[in-house]
């Protein structure tokens, strides 16, 4: 029930190109309708969310204000949710500030020099003023997204957060209204869908405009934060969850399958990849999985994600494996082997990196420290995970020198001058001549 791929096999570059490939839904008509949306709440404001609401999550609401939970009920949901969850909100929120915090000290400052002419060079760093959070909501609650999202903007010095949560029939979640609660959320809008995305973009009569939305959403609500950055900023295009597994011989098979498991009951386009040089542990995993399979719950899901989109590989030294796992740049990658700790340099792209049989990925999800939300796709390439810099603004210092002025605009104006703008070249003359 799921693929085995030999490195030394034909084909292994095209088959590896196959199993990364993520089938293409026909957006045309998804991009159609959520141009619309936007264009629509950017105009109605208030009047079209409350259309919009009202239709797609089955409410009955008079007005926009009655999507909106006060902070009283956010402390009521706190205090009725089982005592042993709010425990571990708790610390989860601790832990991942905790770990920002650290973030901060290393990248959230001003910095200034002054160079050998005396001018002053440097940055100044601030926080945003208003982030808005989209988590997804209903009986598919997620409140670590709340906390991976909301803690680290915190920590970096937003003052405002906004939270939008879709509440279909207007059923509400005690958990995730809990998280919002801990991290200090400033509003919770029970809207969802793209005409979420598009009040928190535009801003309407009720939901302020934000300067970035960040978290994850449907194929509507990704597509909807494609189409407004610009307006705003948002923290990525994120596709499945997607995990790589190089594992020897020295880890339980049950738990390498546990893990997959993990990653695959995300939904049916999840990815779980095994890469390993032994023989006998692919054996012992192929013979296992359907075994545990059965006593999933969620196992049709993780049934499809298994057959279609995941995979067991076969290399031929441990170089390779990493090799592999380095084209792939992975969400997660956990390094299950004997010497983990020694193979980490080896790692060139991975949005997470899980070291040891004893760290599984699912302490990444909620407890570890660092936010679980992290580049899909391949795009560890080139994108980094959600972090404090993630919801600050730099701009450059400069400040000249008597000395600095002169050689800076003679310099300035001989390049303006080659670039034919002669404006510029004037403007730095003229400081040269005074």
């Amino acid at each position: 029930m799921i693929r085995l791929i030999r490195s030394d096999g034909p084909g292994f570059d095209v088959a590896l190109d196959e199993l990364l490939s993520i089938p293409e839904e026909d957006r045309l008509d998804v991009q159609e309708t959520v141009s619309r949306i936007l264009s629509e709440v950017r105009k109605e404001g208030d009047a079209k969310l409350l259309e919009l609401t009202n239709h797609f999550d089955h409410r009955d609401a008079a007005s926009v204000s009655e999507f909106i939970i006060e902070k009283p009920r956010l402390e009521q949901a706190l205090n009725a949710i089982d005592p042993l969850v709010a425990d571990a909100l708790r610390e989860s929120v601790s832990r991942v500030r905790q770990y920002h915090e650290k973030q901060l000290v290393a990248t959230g400052q001003d910095w200034e020099f002054e160079d050998e002419l005396g001018n002053r060079l440097g940055q100044r760093v601030l926080p945003m003023s208003r982030v808005g959070i989209y988590a997804p909501g209903g009986k598919a609650a997620y409140p670590s997204t709340i906390v991976m999202t909301a803690v680290p903007a915190k920590v970096a010095g937003v003052e405002e957060l906004i939270l939008c949560v879709p509440m279909p029939s207007g059923e509400e979640n005690n958990v995730l209204l809990a998280a919002a609660c801990l991290c200090e959320v400033d509003l919770v809008v029970s809207v969802g869908g793209a005409q979420a995305i598009a009040a928190m973009a535009y801003g309407t009569e009720t939901v302020p405009r934000v300067d970035k939305i960040v978290g994850p959403g449907n194929i509507y609500v990704a597509t909807a934060k494609e189409m407004v950055f610009g307006k705003v900023g948002i923290d990525m295009i994120a596709g499945p969850s997607e995990v790589v597994i190089i594992a020897d011989d020295t880890v339980d098979p049950d738990w390498i399958i546990q893990d997959m498991f993990a990653q695959a009951e995300h939904d049916e386009l999840a990815q779980a990849i095994l890469i390993t040089t032994s023989d006998s542990l692919l054996e012992k995993v192929s013979t296992r999985l359907p075994e545990m399979l059965g006593k999933e719950p969620r196992r049709e899901i993780i049934r499809q994600s298994i057959a279609n989109r995941s995979a067991l590989i076969r290399v031929g030294d441990i170089d390779e494996a990493f090799r592999v796992a380095n084209e792939i740049a992975p969400e997660h990658l956990q390094l299950a082997l004997e010497d983990a700790g020694g193979h980490v340099d080896k790692v060139r792209w991975a949005g997470a990196i899980f070291i040891g049989a004893d760290t599984a990925e699912v302490v990444g999800d909620y407890t570890a420290g660092p936010s679980h939300v992290l580049p899909t796709s391949g795009t560890a390439r080139f994108a980094s995970p959600l972090g404090v810099y993630d919801f600050q603004t730099r701009s450059s210092i400069v400040a000249c020198s008597p000395e600095g002025t002169v050689r800076l605009n003679r310099a300035a104006a001989i390049i303006a001058d080659e670039e034919g703008l002669s404006a510029h070249a004037e403007a730095a003359r003229a400081r040269v001549k005074g």
